[in-house]
């Protein structure tokens, strides 16, 4: 089986590129470590393949962490504490999986690459 994770970031925060980078690694641990120690040796022998998403807003973010939760995909939302560019509580980034690539797919596959 294929695996992925996939990193999903807002982009009407207009956050710097390093705001947005360590977003996104909050999100890739928090979410690998939460996922069967079984998916992540999979995903870590098989070179650890990680895809970075975009999505508008907190909205969509949040439609989409539900339909993680139904598939039974492991996700993690991303609040950031406040410390430097946003207001404490401000949602930025979600992780998904490790999971089966195809799993994934049929819920973010409509999703453009973050640019």
């Amino acid at each position: 089986m294929k695996m992925k994770q996939v990193i999903v970031v807002r982009q009407d925060l207009n956050m710097s590129s390093g705001k947005m980078a360590a977003q996104c690694c909050h999100a890739s641990v928090s979410a690998a470590l939460a996922s069967k120690k079984a998916k992540i040796s999979n995903w870590t022998e098989s070179g650890q393949k990680k895809i970075v998403l975009q999505v508008q807003d907190e909205e969509s973010m949040t439609a989409l962490k539900k339909k993680c939760d139904t598939a039974k995909i492991v996700s993690c939302i991303i609040s950031d504490a406040g410390l430097t560019e946003l207001s404490p509580g401000t949602i930025t980034a979600l992780g998904i999986g490790p999971d089966d690539e195809n799993k994934i797919d049929r819920i973010t596959g409509s999703l453009g690459l973050l640019k």
